[in-house]
């Protein structure tokens, strides 16, 4: 039996990302050692460019499958440390394409230390603004929703320069006096820590800028990488599956509409997994309708998630709602990190798509 198809706390890094989540939950505070947990994994630093000690992959399909795995194995044992690696994961997608030799060199010695990135674009309006004077180069304005605001080492911040498109700036992303988690006021993916990250006087340099004006915006890339956070949640989904099978009692097993409501679940389950599998490979070969495929592909764990949500507490009862059980976790989490914005909108884009063509594209169906 492979790693990625073990049961998912028999696989150690799901069971210690399990344990560590549910004290970190309680806490409510950054999960320090669970990200390095994922360090000593040496998931921190695969995903980096080669130069940087990244791993060096036969070709981008093989990338994108390894990276689909790690992110569903860190989701299945606490969301909210696997929506931080996304960060992470998606920070070394924009070192790999658009970092100079000279920063490459510098983030293989921060991974080195153990270094944890975020990547953070949400802002209050009017936005970050990198602002330029004939003597320096500053920012101004905050980040909000902020995953790991004042844990994590670094950040990739969008800026706004004064004309042209926006930019990406690397910044140190642990200065508490520049971070306000008192918001995160939630019920699930406590320990994301997504606060506020004041960023006003924050000096930046040439070296602190990554790639050229309007990258990360860049297509297909943009849209495309939204497989990647649906790759945590899937891992978030399989484990309520596992979860909800190990706490059926004896009772319900015999009875043939638990049964009946498990295999939906079951069904759902697995029709993210073909979707999410589907994404990543579109992704990786910059498919034409890699961005449409993303944007359903949403929709989709979306809605298997509310369903395997429901069919558990159906199927558990009051148990699923306990304090310090398990699935009540997994449940309080995905129902949060489900919300990502905009899920109609982008379904409605995702739909003109299809209306246009069959974007399957194999064994057309119109």
């Amino acid at each position: 039996m492979s790693e990625t198809m073990m049961p998912v706390l028999d696989d150690p890094l799901v069971r210690d990302l399990a344990r560590l989540g549910a004290h970190y939950d309680a806490v409510r505070a950054h999960p320090a050692n669970s990200l390095d947990r994922l360090a000593d994994a040496g998931l921190l630093r695969r995903f980096a460019p080669v130069d940087s000690g990244g791993d060096r992959f036969t070709d981008p399909t093989a990338r994108h499958l390894a990276m689909l795995d790690a992110l569903r194995r860190v989701g299945r044992g606490d969301l909210s440390v696997g929506r931080l690696f996304e960060g992470h994961v998606n920070a070394m997608a924009l070192f790999v394409w658009y970092a100079t030799t000279a920063q490459k060199t510098w983030l293989r010695s921060v991974l080195e230390r153990g270094a944890t990135f975020g990547v953070w674009a949400t802002e209050p309006a009017p936005g970050v603004a990198l602002i330029e004077s004939a003597s320096d180069r500053t920012l101004h304005g905050a980040k909000s929703f902020a995953s790991g605001a004042g844990g994590i080492g670094y950040a990739i911040v969008t800026v706004q320069p004064e004309d042209g498109d926006r930019r990406l700036a690397i910044v140190a992303a642990d200065d508490q006096a520049r971070t306000d988690a008192s918001g995160w006021q939630v019920r699930g993916m406590r320990a994301s820590m997504s606060g506020a990250y004041d960023l006003t006087g924050y000096p930046i340099d040439d070296a602190a800028l990554l790639g050229q004006p309007g990258d990360y915006d860049r297509e297909p890339q943009f849209t495309s990488g939204a497989w990647r956070f649906t790759a945590v949640q899937l891992g978030g989904i399989e484990a309520l599956l596992a979860e909800t099978r190990a706490a059926l009692s004896g009772a319900s097993r015999a009875d043939p509409l638990a049964r009946a409501a498990f295999g939906h679940a079951v069904v759902a389950t697995r029709t993210a997994g073909l979707w999410v599998r589907e994404a990543a490979a579109r992704a990786a070969r910059e498919d034409s309708d890699a961005a449409a495929f993303a944007r359903m592909t949403r929709g989709v764990v979306e809605r298997a998630g509310l369903d395997v949500m429901e069919h558990a507490a159906r199927l558990i009862g009051t148990r699923s709602s306990f304090e310090g059980q398990r699935i009540d976790k997994i449940i309080r989490d995905l129902g949060l990190y489900l919300r990502q914005a905009g899920p109609d909108q982008v379904r409605d884009t995702a739909v003109r798509d299809w209306l246009d063509h069959d974007c399957w594209g194999e064994d057309r169906l119109w």
